[in-house]
This record gives C-alpha cells, sequence and structure tokens, in this order.
C-alpha cells in the first residue's frame, strides 16, 4: 500500500524540522560545562583535537553531496562549502583557523593532524556521517547538514564563555568561531530553502526528517565519547 499521509505544507515542514534542536549538541551536558567554564586546560585540549577529526571531515562530506547530485544549481550552492573549509591554497579555510585555536590550547599541529588523540567514538560517529553523505540520496545528506541552523546562536554563546571565562585563551585563536557564525547562518539557511523545495512528497520529508535526527545523534555521541574518556582519567 502507498504512503496515504498528507504531505506537510512547507511551514509545517519547517517546523518540525526545527524540533531537532532539542537535540542539538549545546545541549550536551559537556558544551554546558564549556559554556559555565567548568572545564580545565586539558578537556578543551581533548575537545579541540577531537573535534579536529569532524571538522577535517567536512569538506568530504560536502563533496560527497557534490557528486551525488544530479542537478547542477545545486552542485554550484553547495560546492563553496567544500571551499570554505579546505580554502583555495594551504594555510586558509575554516580548517586552518581551527589548527590556529588547537595551538592556542596547547596542542601542535603535529599531533593533531595525526589524529592520535581521536577517539574511537568520535571517529566512529564521523565516518559514520561521512558515509551517510556518500550512500544516501543528496538530499537526504543536505537534511542532515541542517544542524547549521541552530549552529549560529550555540556559537556565539560559546565564543563569548571561551573569551569570558578562558582569560588564558588568546581571543585571536578563536577566529574560527567569529568567522563562522555568519556563514553557518547563511548556509543553513540556504540549506533549509533546498530542502523546503525538493522534499516535495511525505516519504521525503520524513526522510530529511530521520536524516536531521541522525546528524544530532552523530554530534551528541562525538561529546559522549569525549565526556566517557575524560571520566575514565580522573
Amino acid at each position: 500500500m502507498g504512503d496515504n499521509r498528507l504531505i506537510l505544507d512547507r511551514a509545517e515542514f519547517e517546523s518540525m524540522l526545527h524540533t531537532a534542536e532539542r537535540g542539538y549538541w549545546n545541549k550536551h551536558p559537556f558544551h554546558q560545562r564549556m559554556d559555565s567554564g567548568e572545564l580545565d586546560a586539558s578537556h578543551l585540549r581533548a575537545w579541540v583535537a577531537n573535534r579536529w577529526y569532524y571538522q577535517q571531515s567536512l569538506p568530504q562530506k560536502d563533496a560527497a553531496i557534490v557528486a551525488n547530485c544530479p542537478l547542477p544549481e545545486i552542485r554550484r550552492r553547495w560546492l563553496p562549502r567544500v571551499i570554505y573549509h579546505d580554502g583555495t591554497a594551504g594555510g586558509e579555510g575554516g580548517c586552518a583557523r581551527w589548527l590556529v585555536l588547537a595551538e592556542a590550547v596547547g596542542l601542535s599541529r603535529a599531533e593533531v593532524t595525526d589524529e592520535r588523540h581521536v577517539l574511537p567514538g568520535v571517529r566512529f560517529a564521523v565516518d559514520s556521517y561521512v558515509t551517510f553523505a556518500r550512500t544516501r540520496p543528496w538530499i537526504e545528506s543536505v537534511a542532515s547538514s541542517l544542524t547549521e541552523l541552530f549552529a549560529p546562536q550555540a556559537m556565539a554563546t560559546r565564543t563569548a564563555a571561551l573569551k569570558r571565562r578562558y582569560s588564558w585563551l588568546d581571543h585571536d585563536a578563536l577566529e574560527y568561531f567569529d568567522s563562522r557564525i555568519n556563514r553557518a547562518r547563511e548556509e543553513g539557511t540556504d540549506a533549509l530553502d533546498i530542502v523546503l523545495s525538493y522534499c516535495t512528497s511525505r516519504q521525503s520529508q520524513d526522510a530529511a526528517m530521520r536524516a536531521l535526527k541522525f546528524k544530532t545523534d552523530v554530534l551528541w555521541s562525538m561529546l559522549d565519547a569525549i565526556e566517557h574518556s575524560l571520566q575514565e582519567c580522573r
């Protein structure tokens, strides 16, 4: 039997997508403690080193979306995301700015880029996300990126907290977040428009919501792994 459920109208669909914010990683206890100034330098180093694996995987995820999408107009809209993270030359782009943050918290670039500190749980979660983008329909992968809708406010809160509560941290090293807030807002708006425009059946709308839930689970699982590792070290 076919799916006889009514297609959600644009406003209702958008509202349903926004409910995923309840599981966004800024609600995780680890991030809550970060924003409250309760982490020490070793905790921040663990977070920065592990999140590097996520950061450097984002252009691979975005390139997979471009590769899977048959629509040139969507490929043109999505391709700048790859360039944003990788830059157009060495030492440029979001990944390069993350390495500046790594040095500011006391990590060498070598120990970050060789991934010696990346936890198995973090690696598994991030690899699952990249695999999702490579194997699922392109519109589902676009929908999974809609966590960008929730990122600007979370990053603004986090950046303010890092500047205010971690006085030893060089504020210039937070350029990744300072530059990312507006960019994430623009990318989230663009991705939302794509999802709302191309998910034209109830089946595709449901798939988009599942994809976004999957992404929030990926992010939450990363922090679970980091927090568990730090608890074992106490």
